[in-house]
């Protein structure tokens, strides 16, 4: 028996004019959306550019990534769980807290710095602030870190925060590394949720 907040979930979901339109437009989430709403204020893609996608299952936003790189660009999609080839896109299956993950990257990419890493990546939510603003941090932390190992200087970084106690912690640590920082909540967010984005971009490793 489906529980009734579960229920009411898929409810909405099914109603949701991004799921509707995500299914239109070939997307595999209403995720996409969401980048392509960043995208058209940030101008983050261009031609020719590699570009890191974190927390990438399905596979909405390296679709995205994909297209506006173009066959040029690289786009390398790390996740725990299998994603069905995309495209233009190149896959990963593993932890980004695992040691070797940035070895595995670098290898893929041929050494070559990298313009975009972005991260959707999100915790199990307990609906505890006290017990996931830390592991939302963790996870942010873990996307700076692969920063500054792989990203180049004046490059881009996308991440997902939800608000927390943690955040403003979190965003003093990348303005000391980036050139401008902006918080982002697409029109494609569900208006319940607490999610942003932060868009931080002029790396200065």
């Amino acid at each position: 028996m489906v529980k009734p907040k579960k229920r009411i979930w898929i409810q909405n979901h099914v109603k949701d004019l991004h799921v509707k339109k995500s299914i239109n437009d070939g997307y595999r989430s209403r995720a996409s959306y969401k980048l392509l709403q960043i995208d058209e204020k940030d101008k983050l893609f261009k031609v020719g550019m590699t570009v890191v996608d974190l927390g990438a299952a399905p596979g909405g936003w390296a679709q995205v990534a994909s297209k506006l790189v173009g066959k040029s660009g690289m786009v390398v999609a790390i996740d725990l769980l299998p994603i069905e080839a995309i495209a233009g896109v190149k896959f990963l299956q593993g932890d980004v807290e695992d040691g070797t993950m940035s070895a595995r990257l670098q290898d893929m990419v041929g050494f070559k710095k990298t313009d975009v890493i972005m991260s959707d990546m999100a915790p199990n939510l307990s609906g505890i602030s006290d017990i996931d603003g830390p592991k939302i941090i963790h996870l942010a932390n873990l996307a700076l870190e692969l920063s500054e190992k792989i990203l180049k200087n004046g490059g881009s970084l996308v991440v997902k925060l939800f608000h927390s106690e943690e955040v403003n912690g979190f965003v003093r640590k990348l303005r000391r590394v980036f050139n401008t920082l902006k918080i982002r909540k697409p029109k494609a967010s569900r208006s319940g949720s607490s999610e942003v984005y932060v868009v931080a971009k002029g790396y200065r490793g």
